[in-house]
């Protein structure tokens, strides 16, 4: 059974969102403040979190930073249009998804259903074990770790499962509806500016310099590519 934790600091969200997952079967967990939210993560063995960006003491963007200090379970966001900017520092800060109030029942189902699936995929028996490399850059598909010249590199499910894709096919352009389709695994729906931010975080991770990357580069008009860092 998946545990679901839903952090929001209005009681009607909660309550309504409890009503959308509740048929799911999920063992649904609740809090109304950030702090609540990390000490849940600390105790509790958590699949997924939605995140309310805007609440009174510690907020989601600051409360997403703290989990992602110990756990890298799939947290996607819960936001007004008004919270752009807020939106995109939070996915810089780990962030798998999101979703914007007012709530489409079918949307929140959907992004739930496809955080949960890539959960469960990276959690389960691998298609393909053991290594994969692309130059100095190296992903262990059973350990589900990543590393660079040989030290390790912490990434989310979401930053893992578009390195992975890339890594496959070392040198092959991807488009941004290509990766969100193969790792979101559902259709782009306008969703496509979130595969940016995750781009972007994944290269503060594996370039030594972001804004000159030697492995993951951008093709500009067409996508992204991964190659071995050569030249």
């Amino acid at each position: 059974m998946y545990t679901v934790l839903i952090c929001d600091d209005q009681p009607d969200i909660v309550n309504a969102l409890k009503i959308y997952l509740t048929p799911e079967g999920y063992r649904l967990l609740t809090a109304y403040t950030g702090l609540e939210a990390v000490e849940l993560a600390r105790r509790e063995e958590l699949s997924l979190i939605l995140m309310d960006v805007m609440m009174p003491g510690m907020d989601g963007i600051t409360a997403t930073a703290r989990i992602r200090e110990f756990s890298n379970v799939p947290i996607i966001f819960l936001t007004a249009k008004s919270e752009t900017e807020d939106l995109v520092l939070g996915l810089n800060m780990g962030a798998d998804d999101y979703i914007t109030k007012p709530f489409v029942p079918v949307e929140v189902l959907a992004r739930v259903r496809s955080q949960l699936r890539r959960y469960a995929r990276l959690g389960s028996r691998p298609e393909e074990t053991g290594e994969v490399r692309v130059g100095a850059i190296a992903i262990n598909d059973t350990t589900k770790t990543a590393s660079v010249d040989g030290e390790p590199v912490y990434l989310t499910p979401t930053e893992y499962s578009i390195l992975r894709l890339l890594m496959k096919y070392p040198g092959k352009v991807f488009s941004t509806k290509e990766i969100y389709e193969g790792v979101w695994r559902e259709s782009a729906i306008g969703s496509e500016g979130s595969v940016a931010v995750h781009i972007r975080h994944l290269r503060e991770k594996i370039e030594i310099n972001p804004s000159e990357p030697r492995y993951l580069k951008v093709v500009w008009g067409q996508g992204y590519k991964l190659e071995g860092g050569n030249g």
